[in-house]
């Protein structure tokens, strides 16, 4: 009889400790494009699209997304893995081209500069720029944004389509801005600056194909009643 009760004890610490998975998927709430420019007079707040790599003059671009992640899940969450998934709506070639995502380091805006193509458009109030987190008056400390060195994660994108960029770093980042919401400034999003054409052209949170981040977590749950001896004894009396 005792053996049968320390095996519902156990049983029951069990499902105390246990945690539900789930599945949450966000959009972006916030994205923009920096235009290597002298003056930061360039941006893309409002567009239909999200920026990264060389164009045919080889003038860099790079995107900037943002996920409200703390706003959308439990700081209790565990979680076990993200991917990001952005939709390429166009390219200047058919040459797949590894694009990385960094962890920005300062927070920064979305205006209502609206530009057709991949020119950019003037900056208005607000904007994330090559200069400036907030045009036309508070800077980035280093030209072209503040963002770890190190990527957070990196794959090969190709011409058009759904790509998904997953890795332990990417899940990391996403952790600790659970944990911190006040360090939660997105990722910028980088394709390569060595050579011409290397662009890709990311639909944006104005599109029906928004940025997506896929949160895959834990939550504890918690036990209804309390789990102690003199409980498990009473189930066999």
């Amino acid at each position: 009889m005792r053996t049968r009760l320390y095996l519902v004890l156990a049983a029951l610490v069990a499902m105390c400790t246990a945690a539900s998975a789930d599945v949450l998927v966000l959009h972006s709430s916030r994205d923009n494009t920096l235009f290597l420019t002298p003056d930061g007079s360039l941006s893309n707040g409002a567009g239909a699209g999200i920026f990264a790599g060389n164009n045919s003059l080889s003038n860099t671009r790079r995107g900037l997304v943002y996920f409200p992640v703390a706003d959308s899940l439990h700081a209790s969450a565990i979680i076990d893995s993200v991917e990001l998934r952005l939709n390429v709506d166009s390219a200047p070639n058919s040459t797949a081209q590894m694009v990385s995502v960094h962890r920005v380091l300062a927070d920064w805006g979305e205006g209502t500069s609206l530009s057709i193509g991949g020119a950019g458009a003037a900056s208005t109030a607000g904007d994330a720029t090559w200069l400036h987190r907030f045009f036309p008056d508070i800077v980035w400390t280093t030209a072209g944004g503040d963002f770890e060195p190190a990527s957070s994660a990196a794959t090969s994108v190709g011409v058009s389509g759904w790509h998904v960029w997953k890795s332990a770093a990417l899940a990391q980042d996403v952790a600790f801005w659970l944990s911190s919401p006040a360090s939660n400034f997105g990722w910028l999003i980088q394709g390569p600056e060595s050579a011409p054409s290397t662009a890709r052209r990311f639909d944006s949170r104005e599109t029906a194909n928004p940025p997506e981040l896929v949160i895959y977590y834990r939550t504890p749950l918690q036990a209804t009643q309390p789990s102690t001896w003199g409980r498990v004894k009473s189930l066999y009396r």
